[in-house]
């Protein structure tokens, strides 16, 4: 490794990717900041002041955690995988004003939060509105992204023109499906900032509350699948690696995320079945789509558990159980990952029923959602994205991870506090999105108790007793 960070090209694709990891970093720890605050705000622990009130903490807690902590953190892991597997000088110009321009639109959208500007939620759509520069620094940021897409479509037409009848390399090929997923999806960020600017600015009268709603929802899903889509090639490519496996199968992976490519766009009103202006016939084709997506998750679990067999087959080892007690636990890298996984089955249950109009019907608006939200973006998504940065910057700096045994412990932890929101799913005729509205007369429990089905952070479950 010290001789490999010796080479003045890649030191200088290590400076970039080291932002990326350490901008996703610092989102999630301020991120989980203003959830242990408004957390223990909702908790009637302490009410915060008026200059630091609980949706200014919601809104922050749901920007930084759920928008630029996992999309720092998948653009620095795709460049990752994309220098890594196509070696080549390049000029980091162009990669260096992308991480630029989503750090300034990151810093403009948090600064209006904290002022009290933008108190919005993360799902910024009409009627309600925020400062204008809120919606200018959001559209920074995904314009960024847009910069990271480019640099890694152009590493992969160049290695297409070098290595003609080669197929381009499976890591590089997950990234740009993700990636074309990501600015098909975002084009409609865009589209609703074009009404959302000049409405904030007052430059028109009026907006069309329906579209903007719509427009947020085309990408508030299939952000979603993109947050798993960068954990899914984690699973695939790096997870192996800590146990002796390999990829399963090149076609069934490569079929996986085409199918998340094609599926995972149109699947945004399974968000707006209690909207009337919509349709049922689309709601019902939304339905289905969202069903779709499902497919390649399945896919997905058969390979990756399938990895576990045979790596364990290889080593002498049979049974269901005896392959389970072989894998690393104890490797932060892999017991973050695999703990993810195991909270995806919850969470994505959970969305199968969400998708259902039927059943959506229940659980619309209410606390079932936010325990929904969290098992699947606090499981998969963040256990993997913290565990592989284990693996990452160990690789990315050439220095030694300082106490592996705590990490696999702090892994533990978030699914042990991850599992409380398997308790909200039983709430589901609470209330959500008010900062107090009487909760223990809703739930018929003290405060303490509501508290435990509350994510409060990252590290543990809060049990705080409040009678």
């Amino acid at each position: 490794m010290a001789l490999l960070l010796r080479d003045p090209q890649m030191l200088r694709e290590n400076r970039l990717l080291i932002a990326h990891i350490y901008t996703a970093t610092a989102a999630i720890a301020l991120g989980a900041i203003a959830g242990v605050l408004q957390g223990l705000s909702r908790a009637d622990v302490f009410t915060l002041p008026v200059w630091f009130d609980y949706y200014r903490m919601l809104t922050m807690h749901g920007v930084l955690m759920a928008l630029v902590f996992t999309t720092f953190f998948i653009t620095g892991l795709s460049l990752f995988v994309t220098y890594r597997n196509i070696a080549r000088a390049r000029s980091m110009g162009i990669a260096w004003f992308g991480w630029t321009l989503m750090l300034i639109g990151t810093a403009m959208a948090a600064l209006t939060i904290l002022r009290g500007d933008a108190t919005v939620l993360y799902t910024f759509y009409a009627p309600l509105k925020a400062s204008p520069w809120f919606y200018v620094g959001a559209t920074l940021l995904v314009l960024g992204t847009w910069v990271v897409a480019y640099e890694i479509f152009e590493n992969v037409l160049w290695f297409r023109r070098n290595n003609v009848g080669k197929p381009v390399l499976l890591p590089v090929f997950s990234a740009a499906c993700k990636f074309l997923m990501w600015v098909v999806a975002t084009l409609e960020v865009v589209a609703e900032m074009y009404l959302l600017i000049p409405w904030a600015f007052g430059w028109t009268s009026g907006i069309n509350v329906m579209v903007t709603r719509m427009f947020f929802w085309y990408f508030g899903h299939p952000l979603v699948y993109f947050w798993i889509m960068g954990a899914y090639i984690i699973w695939y490519h790096i997870v192996p690696t800590r146990y002796g496996g390999n990829v399963f199968s090149d076609g069934l992976t490569r079929l996986a995320f085409v199918m998340l490519l094609l599926l995972s766009t149109p699947v945004g009103i399974h968000h707006e079945f209690m909207e009337p202006a919509i349709a049922s016939t689309w709601k019902m084709l939304h339905t289905l789509t969202t069903y779709g997506v499902a497919i390649p998750s399945f896919l997905t679990a058969f390979a990756i558990f399938a990895t576990f067999e045979l790596a364990a087959q290889r080593r002498g080892i049979k049974g269901f159980w005896a392959t389970v007690k072989s894998l690393p636990w104890n490797d932060p890298v892999f017991s973050g990952v695999a703990c993810g996984m195991l909270l995806f089955i919850l969470g994505g249950f959970g969305g199968l029923i969400n998708a259902s109009y039927a059943m959506d019907a229940m659980v619309h608006n209410t606390i079932w959602i936010v325990g929904h939200f969290h098992v699947t973006v606090g499981g998969p998504v963040a256990l993997t994205f913290v565990g592989c940065a284990y693996w990452m910057i160990p690789k990315l700096t050439g220095r030694r991870l300082w106490n592996p045994q705590w990490g696999a412990m702090a892994n533990a932890r978030v699914v042990f506090r991850n599992a409380d929101h398997v308790d909200i799913h039983a709430l589901c005729g609470t209330a959500r999105g008010a900062a107090a509205h009487g909760r223990s007369q809703l739930l018929g429990c003290s405060s303490g108790e509501y508290l435990a089905a509350l994510d409060v952070a990252g590290s543990g479950r809060w049990r705080v007793p409040v009678h």
